[in-house]
């Protein structure tokens, strides 16, 4: 792996703490962990392997998790989407092509900056990702007992997140990571997702029968995964090269 350059973002009142590798390169790879005890840290195998497959590549903690400042219970869903936008405007290049991983709850952050960035936006990589109602996007996520919790065990809830919306309309590359077992992410939201994606994205369900739903510990302990799906992100098709950079 290229040497870690870790550096401190300070927005909106808290210090987030983040972490790039890699020379610049034809696009820059952004990984967002998920929710609970998520953080960059547990990435860093799979930010390697991005580096070494010719990317520029970051990932930072959230407010909350990790090495940020703030607590977990002060963060929401919006937040977690300017905190991104806030990250990515200060250390990446402004004219790099995107590739955006993200992990369960990062499915919606994911597509909220699918929105945001537009054309941008060259590929999306979903590891049992989740997607919420508006409703949610608003709330602070408390301690797993108020509102938000309230509102995202709603049946069905989640049928009207806009990350559905957003992942119809994209047409860039999409690789969707889905475990074997999953006790977080319903099958439905998987299904959702995934026929989402294949409206218009250049799309791929990658397979992952030995894994539970932290894929971002199952890629950090599975080398050859962790290879197969950053490949598969990168790869060439008949209306792109492929997203590496240049040979010497």
């Amino acid at each position: 792996m290229s040497e870690l350059a870790y550096f401190t973002h300070d927005f909106d009142g808290e210090r987030l703490s983040g972490v790039h590798t890699g020379a610049p390169g034809r696009a820059t790879a952004v990984l967002l962990h998920g929710a609970g005890n998520g953080s960059k840290e547990r990435l860093l195998p799979l930010l390697g392997e991005f580096a070494g497959q010719g990317c520029r590549t970051l990932a930072f903690d959230f407010s909350g998790h990790g090495e940020s400042t703030g607590t977990l219970a002060e963060l929401s869903l919006r937040r977690r989407f300017e905190q991104a936008v806030a990250v990515l405007d200060a250390h990446v290049p402004p004219d790099d092509p995107l590739v955006l991983v993200g992990f369960s709850m990062s499915g919606q952050t994911v597509a909220d900056l699918v929105r945001h960035h537009g054309a941008r936006v060259a590929a999306v990589g979903l590891c049992s990702p989740a997607v919420y109602s508006p409703e949610a996007r608003e709330v602070p996520f408390e301690d797993g007992q108020g509102r938000f919790t309230r509102i995202i065990r709603t049946p069905d809830g989640w049928r009207t997140s806009s990350a559905l919306e957003t992942y119809r309309a994209y047409a860039g590359r999409a690789v969707l990571a889905v475990p074997g077992t999953d006790a977080v992410i319903p099958p439905a939201v998987t299904a959702a997702v995934q026929d989402a994606l294949s409206t218009r994205a250049e799309y791929t369900r990658f397979e992952l029968p030995g894994a539970e739903h932290r894929l971002g510990l199952w890629f950090r302990d599975h080398a050859e995964d962790r290879r197969e799906f950053v490949s598969r992100l990168l790869a060439p098709s008949a209306e792109r090269e492929p997203l590496r950079a240049v040979p010497a």
